[in-house]
């Protein structure tokens, strides 16, 4: 279990020393601010919902830019990604966090158990769906596929008051397939069943959506079993592409 970052009394978490996050950080910010275009910023983060400034630029050109950031660097440890996320969380703009979760969904192979901690502050740290659900997908479901004992951690998520840890929790199984935890899943959605907020009543249908790819009648069976308990947003989101 690798050793990511530490804590601080007020919970804060200390970036590791990482010569290649330092490299990556200062190209990025370089890279990325001579591209920024303000009036597209500007309509993006009122798309955003004021989550956070924008630099301005599109998902093509920033990944394009990316390349150019990392070209020549070497290969990340647990360490490093741990750097660069948490380097990446605290420059305002929100185009940072992006590179950050695509980083960390690149080399999340190379990421520990020990990890999982510094997922969650991303998840609850400006937190919003846009990086929530690629971190909750390709992120925290990768570390669980490697290592079950994470599951009594998304045991722990699932009733956490913060939603977008809850939401995480629903969607960590997203891209499972065949190896999705079926009771589990439905457990979840249960549990979450009655929740007013409309992101997890949608990550409700998403998850059961994505599954009845799957095992179609499963999820059938499960919606006509908890009809009552269900809202119907999440209802109409799981049997979108299956039928009643």
């Amino acid at each position: 279990m690798g050793v990511t970052a530490s804590g601080t009394s007020d919970g804060h978490l200390e970036l590791p020393r990482s010569a290649l996050a330092d490299t990556v950080l200062e190209r990025l910010t370089a890279t990325y601010t001579a591209a920024a275009d303000p009036r597209r910023a500007g309509e993006m983060r009122a798309y955003m919902k004021d989550i956070a400034p924008f630099l301005g630029l599109t998902t093509p050109d920033r990944r394009v830019l990316s390349r150019t950031v990392l070209d020549g660097t070497p290969r990340p440890d647990e360490a490093d990604c741990t750097a660069v996320a948490l380097g990446c969380w605290r420059l305002p703009e929100r185009e940072y966090q992006y590179f950050a979760v695509d980083y960390l969904r690149r080399h999340v192979r190379r990421l520990s158990s020990g990890f999982l901690p510094v997922a969650r502050h991303l998840v609850s740290t400006v937190p919003w769906w846009d990086t929530v659900d690629a971190l909750a997908a390709h992120v925290v479901g990768g570390l669980v596929a490697a290592d079950p004992k994470l599951k009594a951690d998304m045991d722990r998520w699932i009733e956490d008051d913060d939603l977008w840890v809850a939401r995480t929790a629903l969607l960590h199984q997203l891209r499972y397939k065949d190896a999705t935890d079926t009771e589990r899943l439905f457990a979840y959605c249960v549990r979450q069943s009655g929740h007013p907020d409309f992101f997890i009543r949608k990550a409700i249908g998403w998850c059961l959506r994505e599954y009845a790819k799957t095992d179609p009648q499963a999820v059938r069976d499960f919606v006509a079993g908890e009809r009552d308990r269900l809202s119907p947003l999440s209802v109409r989101e799981a049997l979108k592409n299956v039928g009643p």
